[in-house]
């Protein structure tokens, strides 16, 4: 999109910015208090702040697998804008896909039932953000690249959510070879992809985009409105076996491809803030443990039932229908309604000390690792700071991991995706990256490979890694590979080349490992499965790994978190359909690992990873806010109002200080301390001690990123 056009769009949306509504609570029961004036103290409280932008295939996977956080951040009064790749047009058939509630009669109009999809689109974010779904848009095409247009829709009560509608055509299949979808122009197999225009819109001509186009006309978005966090779908979700069916729908797959080579793309221009990246899990949600609690998953399935037209009732005059049909029958989706995961970015080991009272943060952001320092524990924080780039067409993924070597180096691990220049060429690899000495610069990365060797293109679905180093400094890492077992690699020298992998064994496993270290120096490591938890241990220190061993302990959402405490390991976890907190401690034998009693954490649930440390845990609350929690303590989660992208992480201070740290939703790094828990002055009574400082940007943003938050895109 040239300059000229955004200027004549900005001229044409400027008057629909004035007099923007206030920050809205209305959120089936959830409510978030509005933004408190900030204080003049040095201390500002963090609350949620940056441009939020999401990309999906189709219309209702943001409502399906993007859900509560796209509700919870349109609440906050964040600037948030969902772009639409496909038209959704499917069948051309707005009603049930079951054969005897079809009408054999009617046939096909994919314009219509694109239409329809939109209406309830429309309607859902309307009723997210203001609470009624007739709410009015207004709706403008606008040029895009080699000819095409986009219909971009703005919400006139509240003006920072957009929505942008691609209207590319989709694959009509779900893992069906049609050659006419983002599948087929990925690889190649046609040389453009047309569109299919929903009846209604404002997009006059039908148009065609070649790979290179797409690609540029989804950068082209993201140049437009300069998001701080981009939120997607999973690239690479894997197969039932090698070479066999897809997990995933296609179109989410390799929409989310397109979207990592137009993020690659805006990460290269000068005029941007910082961003991150967050993936979502789709289909495969269907066969793994339920994340929300039940108030959540209401709230989820209302939206859900607006954008599905349940009621019947014609609200919108449209001939086309007034939402999907097909959604109707079973708004819940395969349980979608109940979960929300995310593929990638749930490592809660990014923060950690290095040499004594030095610390270290690192975040994948413009498609690189950055890290945060803090020299001392009087310094101030300093970063980001980017480690070297990696070449030209690979990025680093969400999250990261990190192991400290006994002399204070510490080492970062990622994961790292190649594009390449054909389709053969993409493909994901373990990496990492060591400091020459401690304190000192890291080195450039270096490749772990991948143990999934026998299968090219099963690489993609590579787990993330974590790693741990012995007394000697010898560092191991560990990942689950794209047949979900886990594998090793291990250096036979401290500074040495690592050695082949290592197959580890046990089946089905969900989520990446996480391990540590008990106070013998006995080694743990764990992974979750959509039943229980396998382990893994050392019987002595310096010993061979064994297991799996069968643990007994209940199902978990599948995201894990390992602390060292006394002579074993502290095991957190949350309770599918709940989302509570359960902590077990474990401590290894010379046979196999045994385990407390699991037992609640106390508080409300909330989704997502708990990062601990000592006494504290950091993790999502019930309203999706970035809180902690001292076990015992009441209340039992101190709240904040700040939506966080990924996991949070956590550390103790060598006065038992606790430290949270969090990656907003404006790509800042967020903090909190908490004081050293102190007995209770009454047998069985609370502790004493107060509560946590407010959560706080640890390094001011940048005049650009400040400029990003007050505006920017269509929405002014």
């Amino acid at each position: 999109m040239s300059l000229a056009s955004r200027t004549r769009t900005a001229a044409l949306l400027a008057a629909l910015t004035a007099g923007a509504a206030g920050i809205t609570t209305w959120a089936y029961g959830y409510t978030t208090a509005p933004r408190p004036a900030a204080p003049q103290a040095p201390l500002r409280p963090s609350v949620t702040q940056g441009t939020v932008l999401q990309v999906v295939a189709h219309p209702d996977d943001d409502l399906f697998f993007m859900n509560p956080d796209l509700s919870r951040s349109i609440s906050t009064g964040v600037k948030v804008t969902t772009v639409y790749l496909t038209a959704g047009e499917s069948d051309g058939r707005n009603e049930a896909h079951s054969p005897h509630l079809q009408d054999p009669t009617r046939p096909a109009d994919h314009a219509a039932y694109a239409e329809a999809r939109q209406n309830g689109i429309r309607a859902a974010y309307a009723e997210m953000a203001t609470g009624r779904r007739t709410s009015a848009w207004q709706r403008t095409s606008i040029p895009t690249t080699g000819g095409g247009s986009a219909e971009v829709d703005v919400l006139l009560a509240r003006p920072e959510v957009n929505l942008v509608w691609m209207q590319m055509r989709e694959a009509r299949s779900i893992s069906g070879d049609n050659p006419d979808s983002l599948r087929g122009l990925w690889d190649g197999k046609v040389p453009a992809l047309g569109s299919q225009l929903a009846s209604g819109t404002p997009v006059a001509s039908p148009f065609s985009y070649t790979k290179e186009q797409a690609v540029q006309a989804i950068a082209n978005v993201f140049a437009l409105y300069k998001p701080t966090t981009i939120r997607t779908q999973d690239p690479t979700p894997g197969r039932t076996r090698p070479a066999g069916a897809f997990l995933d729908h296609q179109d989410h797959m390799y929409g989310a491809r397109f979207v990592q080579a137009a993020t690659e793309r805006y990460a290269a221009s000068a005029d941007r803030p910082h961003f991150s990246v967050q993936n979502y899990v789709s289909y495969p949600n269907s066969s793994l443990p339920p994340t929300l609690d039940a108030k959540a998953a209401e709230e989820k399935l209302g939206y859900l039932k607006t954008y599905a037209w349940s009621d019947h009732q014609d609200w919108c005059g449209s001939p086309a229908g007034c939402g999907d049909r097909k959604t109707a029958t079973r708004p819940t989706g395969a349980g979608w309604n109940q979960t929300i995961r995310y593929s990638r970015g749930e490592s809660t080991t990014w923060m950690t000390q290095g040499t004594p009272g030095r610390l270290y943060a690192f975040a994948a952001l413009d498609g690189q690792m950055a890290y945060w320092t803090r020299p001392t524990p009087a310094a101030d924080w300093q970063g980001p700071r980017f480690l070297p780039a990696t070449a030209p067409g690979t990025t680093i993924d969400a999250g990261a991991s990190t192991a400290r070597l006994p002399d204070g180096r510490i080492a970062v691990l990622a994961t790292r995706t190649t594009l390449g220049t054909t389709p053969q060429d993409y493909r994901r690899e373990a990496v990492y990256a060591l400091q020459s000495a401690p304190g000192a610069d890291f080195g450039p990365w270096q490749s772990l490979g991948t143990p999934d060797t026998g299968d090219t293109s099963a690489t993609t679905a590579l787990g993330a890694p974590t790693a741990t180093a012995d007394a000697t400094g010898r560092i191991t890492v560990y990942v689950r590979d794209s047949r979900r077992t886990l594998h090793a690699r291990t250096q036979p020298a401290p500074d040495t080349a690592f050695g082949p992998w290592q197959t580890l064994g046990g089946t089905g496993l969900q989520g990446d490992p996480v391990t540590a270290t008990d106070s013998a120096g006995r080694r743990h490591v764990y992974a979750a499965t959509d039943t229980t938890v396998l382990a893994w241990t050392q019987p002595a220190p310096g010993a061979p790994l064994a297991g799996p061993f069968p643990t007994n302990l209940p199902a978990t959402t599948g995201v894990l978190s390992a602390t060292p405490q006394d002579d074993g390991v502290r095991l957190s976890f949350r309770r599918p359909s709940a989302g509570t907190v359960t902590t077990t401690l474990a401590t290894a034998t010379a046979a196999a690992p045994g385990f407390t009693p699991p037992a609640d954490a106390g508080g409300e649930g909330g989704y997502g990873a708990i990062a601990t440390a000592g006494h504290l845990l950091a993790g999502r609350a019930a309203t999706g806010t970035a809180a902690v929690t001292l076990p015992g303590r009441a209340p039992a989660w101190s709240e904040s109002q700040m939506l966080y992208t990924g996991a949070p992480a956590a550390v103790t201070a060598p006065d038992g200080t606790g430290l949270a740290a969090a990656l907003g939703l404006d790509a800042g790094l967020h903090l909190t301390t908490t004081p050293t828990p102190t007995p209770s002055p009454t047998p069985g009574g609370p502790g004493g001690s107060g509560g946590p400082v407010p959560w706080h940007r640890a390094v001011a943003p940048t005049a650009l990123a400040q400029a990003a938050r007050q505006g920017s895109g269509w929405h002014g």
